[in-house]
């Protein structure tokens, strides 16, 4: 455990903020505040311009490097015999297929924010596509997507991992946080971290789809599928709801061929070829927003201290490596400028990063932190929040900090 008081970190030394865990970033993001945060305008002056330019070829070669990935891995799961002693090779497939499959969640996600290509029919025929068969609704994740990138780390508008917090008032900000630590305490922080993990991984994604979970509560109890009661409508205006339908029938359609296929081909090969590596990519989703948009020393914001800039500022880039960041088209190390521009393409993300780094140093969040330490610490450490009096942050609190 850091103490604050020994950290080299740029928090005054007269400022003490008890229970945190202090991760690769050592604080820098608790020493922001809202005098550090530049316009719009400025950022976009430190921007080349042509980083801000779509080219639909440039688009497509990437959809084609990742078919062509993806289309050799499949041939490759062909030729593994669908039998039971096979089940740890069709385990290994899984994440290998699913880890490259990621790419096309990726570019559909590119195509939601427009930064895929100028035609936009194209792009959302694209989008469409791509997200159906991942039994993602396109246009419903738009619009909740679209609010987590306006409320980013905003404690009560946020769209996702929003976390709960100690004395938190159930209207405006999420209840629990003293229950919670209570858990951590009773379970011991290795049991907590694999728990996390687990309920993250391995159900985050469906449980947001269907509930809304880890959303702020000014949406409530949310669903992407049924845009009307018994859930909550907050987060479907109008014009949205039709959308929502609309994504439904994708979803649908997908449904219905792999019913028909395990109907051709049995139950086995389905599994192994498709649900396995679905699972895979929906863990790597919630691995990239989860690390993204959290860390032990990375507050979230209440109104009176939150901008969207800020927000966007409070993203978090890291080492995905070299063959990930291949595969994954740069999400997981140029997430800061996304956020700052979601319609900047992935191919143009890394020059428009090194920009912002540049310019903005003291601003700019990068955790050198390997991911898998990085997840294990957040999972351990990031229990729930506590609101610091007076200065609109919501601090990490873990019952841990006598123990290690």
């Amino acid at each position: 455990m850091i103490n604050l008081e020994n950290t080299n970190s740029s928090i005054s030394s007269q400022k003490r903020i008890k229970n945190i865990q202090f991760s690769g970033l050592n604080g820098k993001a608790l020493a922001i505040k809202m005098s550090d945060i530049p316009s719009m305008k400025a950022i976009t002056e430190v921007v080349p311009r042509h980083c801000f330019a779509r080219k639909t070829s440039t688009s497509l070669a990437y959809l084609v490097q990742s078919l062509a990935i993806q289309a050799v891995i499949i041939a490759l799961g062909l030729t593994i015999p669908f039998t039971q002693a096979m089940i740890p090779v069709w385990i290994l497939y899984a994440f290998v297929s699913g880890t490259t499959a990621m790419g096309f969640w990726v570019i559909a996600h590119e195509c939601g924010h427009g930064a895929f290509s100028d035609n936009k029919t194209l792009q959302t025929i694209i989008g469409y596509l791509l997200h159906s068969f991942l039994l993602v609704p396109y246009f419903s994740w738009q619009r909740s997507h679209s609010i987590h990138h306006r409320f980013t780390n905003h404690i009560t508008d946020g769209e996702t991992h929003v976390p709960i917090v100690i004395g938190g008032n159930g209207i405006s900000e999420k209840v629990g946080g003293e229950n919670e630590l209570a858990l951590s305490t009773a379970l011991g922080k290795t049991n907590y971290g694999l728990m996390q993990l687990i309920l993250h991984l391995g159900f985050g994604w469906p449980a947001y789809l269907l509930t809304g979970s880890t959303g702020g509560p000014k949406y409530g109890t949310s669903n992407h599928f049924w845009p009307r009661e018994p859930f909550s409508k907050k987060l479907w205006a109008s014009n949205w709801i039709k959308k929502v339908w609309i994504s439904d029938l994708g979803i649908a359609l997908v449904l219905i061929g792999i019913f028909i296929s395990g109907l051709k081909y049995g139950i086995t090969p389905v599994i192994a070829m498709y649900i396995g590596p679905l699972l895979v990519v929906n863990c790597w989703l919630v691995v990239y927003t989860w690390l993204h948009h959290t860390d032990t020393d990375v507050p979230h914001l209440s109104n009176s201290d939150f901008s969207f800039i800020r927000g966007a500022f409070l993203s978090i880039d890291r080492p995905y490596g070299k063959v990930l960041n291949f595969l994954h088209h740069e999400i997981g190390s140029s997430h800061v400028i996304h956020h700052i521009f979601p319609t900047i393409p992935h191919y143009h993300a890394r020059e428009a990063t090194i920009a912002i780094k540049k310019s903005f140093p003291k601003i700019y969040l990068y955790s050198p932190v390997p991911i898998h330490k990085a997840l294990w610490n957040i999972a351990c450490h990031c229990i729930a929040v506590k609101a610091e009096k007076n200065n609109g942050q919501y601090i990490w609190q873990n019952s841990y900090t006598n123990q290690e």
